[in-house]
């Protein structure tokens, strides 16, 4: 597998936001099989996805094909921008901030400030929740299926290689939030029927 054919592929497998809006990126000095850097706001330029191509083919297509995806989908789900109460917040704090800056009011700016602060927290937790984690997982699966997986074959092939990386990368274990997901995508499989406690889902 070259590593350039594999990358070729893997544009193919992505839907076309995928690739809009990410780059592949070989990083054969890193530890891990594949890594992302949470998105900021202030970065217009393609999302980056690295990955270690000398630990990448010791997983199956399919598995490279779910993990992708998922990888994918996390990436462009992240919405600073969509307009609810807190990004409301935000804009109102940073007008805020600006307006008692140039009136020079302190008390003016550190409240301004601080409630900017809180609700770009707020954001910043919404976006690596649990709840975004399975919904990252599920978006995968739903476009493995235009790919000709079914539904079970996409969450088993995910599953997989959540716990395959995991032994690649030398981890004695999967992290909490792994270990939610691996239980979700069990339950989307048909494996187990068991399903993710929604007080478990809004976990932030």
């Amino acid at each position: 597998m070259s590593v350039e054919s594999e990358i070729s592929r893997l544009l193919d497998v992505m839907p076309a936001s995928g690739r809009m809006l990410t780059k592949i990126v070989s990083k054969p000095q890193q530890s891990k099989v594949i890594d992302t850097s949470f998105p900021m706001p202030w970065n217009r330029d393609s999302r980056p996805i690295n990955i270690n191509f000398d630990l990448w083919r010791r997983l199956s297509r399919p598995q490279r094909d779910l993990l992708i995806l998922r990888t994918v989908s996390s990436l462009t789900s992240v919405k600073w921008f969509k307009l609810d109460i807190y990004q409301g917040i935000v804009l109102a704090g940073l007008a805020g901030t600006v307006i008692e800056s140039i009136q020079v009011d302190a008390v003016g700016i550190i409240v301004a400030g601080g409630l900017t602060a809180i609700a770009a927290n707020q954001i910043w937790r919404s976006n690596r929740s649990v709840q975004r984690e399975l919904e990252a997982d599920e978006a995968a699966i739903k476009v493995a299926l235009r790919r000709g997986y079914t539904e079970a074959e996409a969450s088993q092939n995910l599953l997989s290689a959540i716990e395959t990386v995991a032994e690649i990368e030398g981890r004695p274990s999967l992290n909490f939030t792994e270990l939610i997901r691996t239980q979700n995508l069990r339950a989307i499989a048909k494996i187990s029927g068991v399903n993710v406690p929604e007080t478990v889902k809004n976990y932030e």
